[in-house]
C-alpha cells in the first residue's frame, strides 16, 4: 500500500483529501503546517507528498525546499495544492524541484490521475536505474532537473531567425538563453583572417550561450542559423535563479559544461591524428544524427567542421559517392552506409 502525506492547514480539505485517498487504496498521513509536515516526511518517508503553498510558519516553499537538502526525501515526489494559478507561482515551484501542481477547487478524478501518474512514473525511474545499476537518488534527481529544465521555455519570446541569422557573435554580452525548438544552430570561432570551425552543431531541445551566462563573461565564440529555425529567448535572470535554486539543474549544466569541454578535446585531438577521410566521415555521421536525415548544409560549413579546406571536402565527397558510402542529390548528402563511415580507417 502506498503511503501519501498530505500537508495542508485547512481542516476540511486535508481531512477531505484522506478520506478520498484511504477510500482509493492508499494509506494517508497528514500535517496540518509545513514544519510538522517536514517532521513526518522524515519519520513516515512516504511514497508522495501533497503539499499545500500558502500555510503559516513555513509555506509550500519552503518546506519543499527543506525536503530537499535530505537525501531520504529529496527523491519522494512532490505535488503542490495550490489556489493561486499565476505562472509565476507555477514557475518558482518547478524551479525548486516540484513534480506537478493540483489547482484548487479540484475534484476526486483529477487528484487521483494526477497522484497515479507521478506514482507510476517514480516506479518506472526506479526500475530504469535498477537496471543500469546505477544511485537511485541520482537517477531521480537528473530526471527532476530535465523536468525542470522543460519548463524553462514555457510561455517564453519564440523568435524565427532565418538561415545565416546570427544569434550572437564572439565579445558579446549575452542577456538570453537561447533555446532551440526547430532548426540547426552552429556554434563556431572565427580566425584573424576571417575563416570559420565550427564547434557544434546545436538541435531541437537543445539550449545554447549557457557558457558565457554561467561565466558572466563575454561570448568566446560565434552562433548562426544553419536552417530556418524558432529560437525560444529566456531571459539571463531568469535562468541563472533556476541554477542557483535547483541543485539538480546546477548538476545538469556542469555535466553539459563538461561535455562541451570533452567535445572540443575530442575536436582537437582529431584535428592532431585523424586524416581528412576519417574527419569528413565522422562529420557526416555526427550532422546527419541518429536517424541518418538528408544533409543540407552548405559545403563551407561542412569543411568548417572538418578543419580542412572546401576543396578538399568537395574532393573527399566525391570519393565517397563513388565508393557508394554516400549519395548526392540536388544539393542533399544521404549516407547509404553509415556504418562503414563510423569505422572508416584512419
Amino acid at each position: 500500500m502506498k503511503k501519501i502525506l498530505v500537508i495542508e492547514d485547512d481542516a476540511h480539505i486535508r481531512e477531505n483529501v484522506a478520506e478520498i485517498l484511504a477510500l482509493s487504496g492508499y494509506e494517508a498521513i497528514t500535517a496540518e503546517n509545513g514544519k510538522k509536515g517536514v517532521e513526518k516526511s522524515l519519520s513516515e518517508t512516504p511514497d508522495l507528498i501533497l503539499c499545500d503553498i500558502t500555510m503559516p510558519d513555513l509555506d509550500g516553499y519552503g518546506t519543499l525546499a527543506i525536503l530537499n537538502k535530505h537525501p531520504q526525501t529529496a527523491s519522494i515526489p512532490f505535488i503542490y495544492l495550490t489556489a493561486k494559478s499565476e505562472k509565476e507561482d507555477f514557475r518558482k515551484g518547478m524551479s525548486l524541484g516540484a513534480d506537478d501542481y493540483i489547482v484548487k477547487p479540484f475534484d476526486d478524478v483529477t487528484l487521483l490521475s494526477t497522484i497515479e501518474a507521478r506514482l507510476r512514473k517514480n516506479e518506472m525511474l526506479k526500475k530504469a536505474s535498477d537496471a543500469q545499476n546505477g544511485s537511485l537518488d541520482h537517477f531521480i534527481n537528473e530526471a527532476r532537473a530535465l523536468e525542470a529544465l522543460s519548463h524553462l521555455p514555457d510561455n517564453r519570446e519564440s523568435r524565427l531567425y532565418r538561415k545565416k541569422d546570427l544569434l550572437f557573435h564572439e565579445g558579446e554580452h549575452l542577456r538570453w538563453l537561447f533555446y532551440i525548438e526547430k532548426g540547426k544552430i552552429k556554434l563556431f570561432k572565427t580566425s584573424e583572417d576571417g575563416r570559420e570551425f565550427i564547434t557544434k552543431i546545436c538541435c531541437p531541445g537543445e539550449f545554447v550561450g549557457y557558457l558565457s551566462l554561467l561565466q558572466d563573461a563575454r561570448s568566446t565564440e560565434n552562433a548562426a542559423v544553419l536552417d530556418d529555425a524558432t529560437v525560444r529567448l529566456i531571459p539571463k535572470s531568469e535562468f541563472l535563479a533556476l541554477v542557483f535554486s535547483n541543485r539538480d539543474v546546477a548538476a545538469r549544466f556542469i555535466k553539459m559544461l563538461a561535455g562541451h569541454v570533452s567535445e572540443h578535446e575530442e575536436q582537437l585531438l582529431q584535428l592532431a591524428y585523424n586524416s581528412v577521410r576519417k574527419r569528413v566521415a565522422e562529420a557526416l555521421v555526427q550532422v546527419a544524427g541518429v536517424g541518418n536525415d538528408p544533409i543540407k548544409m552548405f559545403r563551407e560549413d561542412l569543411a568548417s567542421i572538418v578543419g580542412t579546406a572546401k576543396e578538399t571536402l568537395v574532393r573527399t565527397l566525391a570519393d565517397f559517392k563513388s565508393e557508394r558510402l554516400i549519395d548526392i542529390s540536388d544539393g542533399f548528402i544521404t549516407l547509404l552506409h553509415p556504418e562503414r563511415l563510423r569505422t572508416l580507417p584512419n
